[in-house]
C-alpha cells in the first residue's frame, strides 16, 4: 500500500473489522481525478472495494446518498457493505475492472451503448431527485470559468483583453440560457466510458456519481455520445440521439413539440458547456495537481468544442477567439513557464 502508513493502517483495520477476517490482501484498484482512491480487498475468494476518501478533502455523504438513489431506480451502482464516515472509508461491491473504454470498438459499441442508454433512461425517469443540488446558472458559469484561467492563461499563455472577455462572457451567457431552456432531470455529470463497467449480468455498472445534480435533460447524453476519451462518427451519434429523444418522449420526459432539430441544439450547446469546463479541468489536473495524463485527451475535447462553436452563428466570435488562442501550438504540450 501507500507510504502514508497511518492512513494505510487505518484502511487495513477498517477492512479487517468490516469483513471479520484476519487474512486479507489489499492492492490498488484505481484512482480518479479527485483525492479519492480505491483498493481491492481479497479475503481468500471474494473481493470487495474500499473507497478511501480523506475527510478533509472529500465528503462521502453525497456518494452514499446517490448510490442508494441509483440502486432504488434499478441502476447498478455498487452495493455498500460498511461505512466509516469519520475516517472516510466505504466497503462496497467489486464491479470488476472492465470499464467500457478498452472494450469499445465498431463491433461492441452498439450493444454496450445500448445498455448505457437503457441505464441513462432509468436514471432520468426513475431516480428520486428530491434535495439534489440544482445545475443552476452559478454552477454552469463557475465550471466554464475554469477554461479561461487554466486552459487559456496557464496552458496556452493567452491572456484575453477586455473585448475578448466580452466575447467569452457573451458565449457563456448564451450557453447558460440554452441550458435553462431544457427540461430538468437527474444528471450524473460524468456519464462516460471510464465510469461504466461491463458486467456479466445487470450491467452496466455505474460509478463516480457523487456529483449528481438536477439539470439539463441532454447533459448525460452528450457526456456519453461525445465522450472526452473516445469519438464516434456523426451519423452514428445522430442515430443514438434520435433514438433517445423518442424514448424520452415515450417516457413523458420530453414534450411532443421538441423535434430533432431543437433537441440536437440542446445536445450541442450543453455539450459545449461541458467541453469548455473539461478543457479547464484537464489543464488544472496538470498544473495544480501534477496529473499529466489528461493532456493527451485535450485534442478531442478541443475538436468537440470548436466544432460546435463554429456551427452556431451566435458563437462565431467565440470560435474565432479559440482559434486565435491556440494558433499553431501543440495543444498537448505543457508549458514549462506556466504562471503560478
Amino acid at each position: 500500500m501507500r507510504s502514508n502508513v497511518p492512513r494505510a493502517q487505518a484502511l487495513r483495520d477498517f477492512a479487517h473489522h468490516a469483513l471479520a477476517s484476519g487474512g486479507i490482501e489489499i492492492s490498488p484498484a484505481s484512482a480518479d481525478a479527485s483525492f479519492r482512491s480505491y483498493w481491492r480487498v481479497d479475503d481468500g475468494g471474494t473481493t470487495r472495494i474500499v473507497m478511501d476518501a480523506p475527510p478533509d478533502k472529500e465528503d462521502i455523504g453525497p456518494w452514499l446518498d446517490i448510490a442508494v438513489r441509483l440502486r432504488h431506480a434499478g441502476v447498478h451502482a455498487p452495493e455498500v457493505f460498511a461505512v466509516d464516515r469519520a475516517q472516510g472509508f466505504v466497503l462496497m461491491e467489486d464491479l470488476g475492472t472492465r470499464t467500457f473504454l478498452p472494450e469499445l470498438d465498431e463491433h461492441s459499441v452498439d450493444a454496450l451503448y445500448g445498455d448505457a442508454l437503457d441505464a441513462l433512461l432509468r436514471m432520468q425517469a426513475s431516480v428520486d431527485v428530491a434535495g439534489l443540488p440544482a445545475y443552476d446558472r452559478n454552477r454552469l458559469v463557475a465550471e466554464m470559468e475554469l477554461m479561461p484561467e487554466w486552459f487559456l492563461r496557464r496552458h496556452l499563455g493567452f491572456a484575453p483583453g477586455c473585448e475578448q472577455w466580452d466575447v467569452i462572457e457573451a458565449a457563456f451567457t448564451f450557453l447558460v440560457h440554452a441550458a435553462q431552456e431544457q427540461p430538468r432531470a437527474f444528471v450524473h455529470r460524468d456519464f462516460h466510458s471510464r465510469n461504466l463497467l461491463v458486467l456479466e449480468r445487470d450491467g452496466p455498472g455505474v460509478i463516480d456519481f457523487q456529483d449528481a445534480v438536477v439539470g439539463p435533460l441532454a447533459y448525460d447524453l452528450v457526456s456519453l455520445l461525445r465522450d472526452c476519451y473516445i469519438e464516434w462518427d456523426g451519423e452514428r451519434v445522430e442515430g443514438w440521439l434520435e433514438s433517445h429523444r423518442q424514448r424520452l418522449r415515450h417516457a413523458h420526459l420530453l414534450g411532443t413539440d421538441v423535434d430533432l432539430a431543437r433537441f440536437r441544439r440542446w445536445f450541442d450547446l450543453i455539450g459545449l458547456q461541458r467541453h469548455i469546463k473539461v478543457l479547464g479541468i484537464f489543464c488544472r489536473l496538470w498544473y495544480r495537481d501534477g496529473k499529466p495524463q489528461y493532456l493527451a485527451d485535450l485534442p478531442l475535447v478541443w475538436r468537440y468544442a470548436l466544432g460546435v462553436a463554429r456551427r452556431y452563428p451566435e458563437l462565431a466570435d467565440f470560435a474565432s477567439l479559440l482559434d486565435r488562442a491556440l494558433g499553431e501550438r501543440d495543444i498537448m504540450q505543457p508549458r514549462a513557464d506556466a504562471p503560478a
